[in-house]
């Protein structure tokens, strides 16, 4: 088959969501890094090492064969199950802040559950293209996927990580709707996966207190609601055209994880409206054209493993975008391309290059 040069607009988004974390990244880390590291630039100098990383990693699935990634879904997936395992261990997991989602390597941390989103969206591309017809039975092609779903955000949670939980979730729930699966098993599963949410919410007493802090984040302004009320005093000064790049106010340690979950924040504060419309627009423009690829894709494999890469870069950043807004309730996600991380940023960009790379098979 004749293979095409990439999507352009595809492509021109990622890099100009690239871009703009780079600035967001220095302009929101500056005072944090000065303080802590006694250099300004500690931050965006990390950035740009994850950064290369990730775009070397997105020129190796732009040009991958995509026969010999389908033939690795299943050792993939199992590598990943195995570091997921891996961070409960003493001595080679890394506790940060209450939580156990990181695998230490020296001076570098690899975080498994990025490794695992990609690997979910590989495996089930190559079991949904098995046979595209089983997924209308609820027996032989949503259950396995389902009792796989169970394990490994049952893993996840143990962490415990809701926000990865709930984008991988979301991610097999679209992908099952794509291959065709009936409504009425969607529907139900739908319901299942809300009951679980719920009571992993219910017994957890930190993430009650999250959810009553979203309903009314002044009742705890000092507490569970400190991030939500500092995020929304940054978008609300920004107005139309922001503050000015470099001049937010909340970046001098008033807003907690300014650099990475809540950098959306920073974008409205600094850049206003017009700001994060564009970023939103940018990620518009991401989902269009990565759906438009799974659309035209050559054969089911590469169809539905377009769906789930598109899905779920875009469900990650509607989720972020949506907590920092205080539409939803505060979970630790990272906003794609644009917040400060490693693991994020390096197997974000593989999965886009992989994307990329369907996209080259495309007329």
């Amino acid at each position: 088959m004749r293979r095409h040069r990439p999507d352009m607009v595809l492509l021109g988004a990622i890099l100009a969501l690239l871009g703009i974390g780079f600035i967001m990244v220095y302009s929101s880390s500056a005072v944090r890094g000065y303080i802590q590291f006694d250099d300004p630039y500690h931050f965006l100098k990390m950035e740009v090492i994850w950064a290369l990383m990730g775009l070397s990693a997105m020129v190796i699935g732009m040009w991958v064969d995509l026969k010999m990634l389908r033939r690795f879904a299943k050792p993939a997936l199992i590598i990943a199950i195995a570091l997921l395992i891996a961070v409960k261990i003493p001595g080679i997991g890394r506790r940060v802040n209450g939580a156990d989602r990181w695998i230490g390597l020296g001076p570098l941390s690899i975080q498994p559950s990025e490794v695992i989103k990609l690997s979910m969206v590989l495996v089930m591309a190559h079991v949904l293209a098995l046979d595209p017809h089983k997924i209308q039975s609820f027996r032989k092609g949503v259950l396995p996927i389902l009792g796989l779903l169970g394990v490994i955000a049952g893993l996840i949670m143990l962490q415990p990580d809701l926000g990865t939980t709930l984008v991988i979730a979301a991610t097999t729930f679209f992908m099952l709707i794509a291959a065709g699966a009936r409504v009425s098993h969607i529907v139900s599963l739908a319901g299942m996966g809300l009951g679980l949410v719920v009571a992993a919410i219910a017994a957890a007493p930190y993430r009650m207190r999250r959810i009553f802090a979203f309903l009314d984040p002044w009742a705890d302004p000092l507490g569970k609601g400190y991030q939500t009320i500092q995020a929304l005093l940054a978008l609300g000064p920004g107005g139309l055209f922001g503050l000015g790049l470099g001049q937010s106010r909340q970046k001098f340690l008033y807003l907690p994880e300014n650099h990475t979950d809540f950098i959306f924040a920073m974008i409205g504060e600094e850049l206003g409206f017009i700001g994060a419309s564009l970023v939103i627009l940018l990620f518009f423009f991401f989902a269009w054209r990565g759906f438009r690829v799974a659309m035209r894709a050559p054969d089911e494999f590469t169809g539905f493993l377009a769906v789930g890469l598109t899905a779920m870069v875009s469900i990650q950043a509607m989720i972020n975008m949506g907590v920092v807004s205080g539409v939803l309730p505060v979970t630790g996600i990272t906003l794609p391309f644009i917040s400060y991380g490693g693991t994020s940023l390096v197997f974000t960009m593989l999965g886009v290059g992989v994307l990329l790379n369907i996209s080259r098979e495309v007329r």
